[in-house]
């Protein structure tokens, strides 16, 4: 894990931080609710809204650095020093993907997000969908209680800075998530969604066909509750005409 933070997303894992705390400085700093929160003596809010920043960031690590899925060699895992080199094409399970920036294939390959310098697969995509979700909370309430008027703007230019970055931030957000929770509904991956006629396994299905969608509650439970290598070929095999 030491070794993941100082590879080439060390850069975007360090500005992302400063940038969330130095946001949330500048709304606690300037005439906010939560600064008039806190003179008031009224901690509580303040106190929930900081759990509620560093929930984000310590989500931000954990699907940042842990390991999304990574496909290995136990033939190779020696010493526990990681094996030279991925498995992909000839042994790659289904439904994963060789990632050229990781270099590894990952099981149940979504997307490679440079946002969080890692792969989102199998292992890291729930964590990642509730990353969102934190995130999003976070910049709905730092856009909320904002007195604005003209001499305002004159007065609180780094405040109104920070506010336009939590708009477009919330816009980005909102949409991945929205995104992910549908794909998540279907049980359908990033990679899946945007190159299936390019996929071996589902180039012959039909245009709605999708082998490893089971309903939308199954795939619910499915991705936020069973915390398992799934063999896809098995529910693959189950669920289409076409058997591997």
């Amino acid at each position: 894990m030491v070794q993941n933070m100082f590879r080439t997303g060390f850069l975007v894992r360090t500005s992302h931080t400063l940038l969330t705390w130095v946001i949330t400085l500048i709304l606690f700093l300037h005439n906010t609710d939560l600064r008039r929160c806190e003179e008031q003596g009224e901690l509580l809010p303040p106190a929930l809204f900081f759990l509620l920043v560093l929930l984000s960031v310590l989500l931000y690590f954990a699907v940042s650095l842990m390991d999304p899925g990574f496909v290995l060699s136990d033939t190779l895992f020696i010493q526990n020093d990681p094996p030279s080199f991925c498995l992909c094409p000839e042994q790659q399970p289904m439904r994963a993907k060789h990632c050229q920036s990781c270099k590894h294939c990952v099981r149940r390959f979504d997307h490679h997000c440079p946002w969080i310098g890692n792969c989102v697969g199998e292992r890291n995509h729930r964590w990642f969908v509730v990353y969102l979700l934190v995130q999003l909370l976070v910049l709905l309430r730092l856009g909320q209680g904002r007195e604005v008027c003209a001499p305002w703007f004159r007065l609180n230019g780094f405040l109104l800075a920070a506010l336009g970055a939590v708009g477009v931030f919330s816009a980005v957000v909102l949409l991945l998530l929205g995104c992910h929770l549908y794909l998540v509904s279907v049980n359908c991956t990033t990679w899946e969604f945007m190159s299936r006629h390019r996929i071996s396994y589902l180039k012959n299905c039909g245009a709605e066909e999708n082998p490893f969608d089971r309903g939308l509650l199954c795939n619910l439970w499915d991705f936020f509750c069973i915390c398992r290598t799934v063999m896809w070929e098995q529910v693959y095999q189950r669920n289409s005409q076409n058997p591997v």
